[in-house]
Parts: structure tokens; C-alpha cells; sequence
């Protein structure tokens, strides 16, 4: 099991975690996602480590932005 966190920008409330959560979970291996929307924290728990080039994408998706990791 790997933990991975992530800063996300752009988000403001309980819709957007629930998009950034739904697009970073449909990822192969991820287990589960914890988003902070006060702080742009999200924790991301998944069986091995993931590509950040892959969470960048599904947060963009999402409608959000990767800032760091």
C-alpha cells in the first residue's frame, strides 16, 4: 500500500471534492481518496505508487490543477 499527497487548486467546496475524488479513483490501483478543500490537500491511498503524470491528468479533468506533489 502507498500514500500519496497532493496540492489541488481551484477547488472551493463539497462538489469539487467530490469530482477530483471520483476522476483520481478511477485510477488502476487507488483504494481511496481524501480531499481537503480548505487546505488543496488530497491524500491519495493505492495498492502501488502512481504516476504523477496520471494524477495531474485526472485532476485536470476534474477541472482542477496540480500544483505539487
Amino acid at each position: 500500500m502507498t500514500e500519496s499527497n497532493y496540492i489541488v487548486t481551484g477547488m472551493t467546496c463539497g462538489h469539487c471534492a467530490n469530482s477530483v475524488t471520483e476522476e483520481i479513483s478511477q485510477l488502476g490501483g487507488v483504494t481511496s481518496v481524501d480531499v481537503d478543500v480548505a487546505s488543496g490537500r488530497v491524500t491519495v491511498a493505492s495498492e502501488q505508487p502512481l504516476a504523477e503524470d496520471a494524477v495531474r491528468a485526472a485532476v485536470v479533468e476534474a477541472g482542477y490543477q496540480l500544483v505539487r506533489s
